[in-house]
């Protein structure tokens, strides 16, 4: 991608690695990790032995491994899937993707699914049952609200992408057109199950890090968090309105005015309570005295990353903007601006703090600091160029400079109008 007609990998290599990335990244890193944060931390938070069902976090790990190490071989063999991660139909019908390419994404994220809904149903009982004598749930550890929070949302979200995934299963094994418009069938449908599950992962991902970084941060401060009953229901809050925000990805697939400007309305809503959060944490930082360390480090660059991909996800609320910045580089950064500052950097501050209940030992300060200075100055070097969104006729580039005003660049931009430009414009 740093040079045009790169001929690194063939275009089909291109397709399968890229769809490997994504699908690896949301389906088998970030939910299987932030549930694991959970089963690790939430007994000793609880005062609880263990979590309930056992057996049902082993079928969980079991299902979620032997899935992922089976997905994973498909690269080997040629058959990796190369459709997207999204597996936007008629891309991935028998007509376009012929083969078992998508059918191993359709067969594997299904088991992978059901994996993180026997995880979730696994954290949802360990909470409110196996809490320690007079743990009342108002004294519960935000961390655990969090999980709980997520822990329903993925109940309720997933189901949609596992039925999904069946249909399109069905329609590619026995012919059955329900996302084929040409028999009666519409591709749209795939859309709203994908991003009904797809767009509240987002805040599935972020919220069990919002939980970690609010207690790491009371600690390493010395003070209490400011606003911790105002966080607790921002959590709930972002968890369900996350749910009337699925089209948010959508606006350019053809929906009524009337749809995306609720879903609009909605995604501008949502950043409310995610503001609450991290006012709380700013406020907590402002009372207390900071112990700069690799996970206050790893917290501070959260902080910075995952705000500007919050403040981009609002520009992409609105309607004419998104018209214009949909399938640019804008919004790559903008998704990799949230995931990466909403989950990355907030996992990292919690294996660095966490880790002495592992092995009764602090991992070294030192590495550490490296570690948070090539994450942040790298991250921030490959994505922050995305930001300008490039030509909204052409799509051409993201340097900045490139694109003039109206999205256009100096090409596609009508000749006469140039007039207006400064000299070094024209």
């Amino acid at each position: 991608m740093a040079i045009p007609n790169n001929t690194l990998l063939s275009a089909e290599t291109y397709n399968q690695v890229f769809t490997m990335h994504g699908t690896v990244m949301m389906f088998l890193f970030a939910i299987p990790v932030v549930e694991a944060f959970g089963v690790f931390l939430l007994p000793g938070m609880l005062g609880a032995r263990d979590l309930p069902f056992p057996r049902l976090s082993a079928y969980a790990f079991w299902a979620y491994a032997i899935g992922g190490l089976a997905f994973f071989c498909t690269l080997f063999f040629g058959l990796a899937p190369d459709g997207g991660w999204f597996m936007y139909p008629p891309l991935t019908n028998k007509v376009w993707s012929p083969g078992l390419c998508a059918d191993f994404w359709l067969l594997g994220i299904g088991f992978i699914e059901i994996s993180a809904i026997a995880g979730a149903v696994e954290l949802i009982i360990g909470i409110l049952f196996t809490r320690a004598p007079g743990m009342t749930l108002g004294r519960m550890p935000i961390f655990a609200w969090a999980m709980l929070v997520v822990g329903f949302m993925i109940v309720f979200a997933f189901p949609a992408v596992i039925a999904g995934t069946a249909l399109l299963e069905l329609e590619r094994a026995y012919d059955w057109p329900f996302f084929a418009p040409e028999r009666g069938g519409d591709p749209v449908l795939w859309q709203h199950l994908f991003w009904f599950f797809g767009h509240p992962e987002v805040y599935i991902i972020f919220l069990p890090a919002a939980g970690m970084v609010s207690m790491m941060l009371a600690a390493l401060c010395g003070v209490k968090l400011v606003g911790r009953r105002e966080v607790i229901w921002s959590l709930g809050l972002v968890g369900t309105l996350s749910f009337a925000l699925w089209a948010h990805h959508m606006f350019t697939a053809g929906l009524g005015l009337l749809e995306t400007t609720l879903v609009s309305a909605a995604s501008m809503a949502i950043a409310i309570p995610t503001a609450v959060q991290v006012f709380a944490w700013i406020g907590t930082l402002w009372r207390g005295k900071v112990k700069f360390n690799t996970p206050t480090l790893f917290i501070l660059g959260f902080l910075f990353i995952f705000v500007l991909g919050g403040l981009t996800g609002v520009m992409v609320a609105v309607l004419p903007f998104n018209w214009q910045a949909h399938d640019s580089y804008f919004i790559v950064a903008h998704f990799h601006y949230v995931l990466i500052g909403g989950l990355v950097f907030p996992m990292f501050a919690a294996m660095y703090y966490w880790m002495p209940l592992m092995d009764g030992h602090r991992m070294s300060e030192g590495i550490g600091t490296w570690a948070f200075g090539l994450m942040f100055v790298g991250f921030n070097v490959a994505f922050f160029p995305c930001i300008s969104p490039g030509c909204s006729a052409c799509r051409a580039g993201c340097i900045p400079g490139r694109v003039a005003w109206a999205g256009m660049c100096r090409t596609c931009f009508p000749a006469p109008a140039r007039l207006c430009w400064p000299a070094a414009w024209r």
